[in-house]
């Protein structure tokens, strides 16, 4: 019988992930194929910060998307060989049908979809700028109120990441006058520069609130929030009234054990602020082995990507 590899959640978390809470398995694949349903090995899976707040318990296998081969099929939407972007969990191949849901909240039919024609580029591109995060930063700026005006400052934190690196090249297309963006490293910052970023800090070596009098002296109005906790709170406190925030995520804050401290309602109330829920340059940080999710999913959370965070599995 047929196996295939799967990570799986050994313990649940308690702080920062470690190598110790993930659990490589093996699981037994169906001998033959049902009508409508299709084997498909992986290629290129993804790592990011929202699976460290997904919904999985010890026992269940860790959530996310990637990129994979037909390798049989009983389904004539997706012949052998074609290749397909879905939702289905850490493993290496599935029998997946179009139609189910599975119970530890991974998809089959509702997110499957076949991988377009990217003329040439590589399709690990359907988990990045081409997919999830790239649609992320588009529509976190798009719409009147939303979206950058002429002459405006815009702030965005974790701006080397996959979603705030897309995020800054599109406020500079819609004609924001000023794009800031922070990020951990020299290295990153010199990659921020050449996406087109009008300044550029290392937060570890500028104090946010020095960087913002630096940089924006004449306040922020627009602030495309990554990180959330001290940074954003530093950013918030340098923002115009009437300014806006876009709240994508809050990675400093996801392995606490006590939440934070600060209370935004103040700032929010004296500022007026609102707070919201192509010529793109792109990079990947790709991790070769499935063996090496653990390792790829924990470097997230150490800054140790730049751009995508990516595992490819075979060619």
């Amino acid at each position: 019988m047929a196996t295939g590899k799967a990570w799986q959640l050994a313990r649940n978390y308690e702080g920062t992930p470690k190598l110790t809470d993930f659990k490589l398995i093996e699981e037994k694949l169906p001998a033959t194929l049902r009508d409508g349903e299709i084997l498909v090995e992986a290629l290129y899976l993804s790592v990011d910060p929202y699976m460290r707040l997904a919904p999985v318990q010890a026992g269940q296998i860790l959530q996310g998307e990637q990129v994979a081969r037909v390798k049989a099929s009983k389904n004539p939407k997706f012949p052998v060989g074609s290749l397909v972007q879905f939702h289905h969990g850490w493993r290496t191949q599935a029998v997946i049908s179009p139609t189910m849901e599975n119970n530890d909240g991974t998809y089959g039919g509702l997110m499957l979809q076949r991988v377009p024609d990217l003329g040439g580029l590589s399709p690990s591109l359907a988990l990045g700028v081409l997919g999830m995060p790239g649609l992320t930063a588009y529509f976190g700026l798009e719409g009147k109120e939303k979206e950058p005006k002429p002459g405006e400052t815009v702030v965005v934190s974790g701006a080397a990441g996959a979603v705030g690196s897309v995020a800054g090249q599109i406020a500079k297309i819609k004609g924001a006058a000023k794009v800031i963006g922070s990020a951990g490293t020299d290295e990153k910052c010199d990659l921020l520069r050449k996406y087109g970023f009008d300044h550029v800090f290392n937060y570890k070596k500028m104090k946010v609130d020095d960087a913002m009098k630096k940089f924006a002296p004449e306040g922020v109005d627009l602030y495309f929030d990554n990180v959330g906790g001290d940074f954003s709170w530093a950013v918030i406190q340098n923002m115009k009234k009437g300014g806006r925030v876009m709240v994508c995520g809050s990675i400093s804050t996801y392995n606490d054990t006590k939440p934070s401290g600060h209370n935004l309602y103040e700032p929010m109330i004296f500022k007026k602020l609102t707070f919201y829920g192509g010529r793109l340059q792109y990079q990947e940080t790709i991790t070769n082995g499935f063996e090496k999710m653990p390792e790829a999913f924990i470097s997230l959370f150490k800054g140790a990507n730049t751009g995508k965070a990516i595992v490819k599995v075979k060619d």
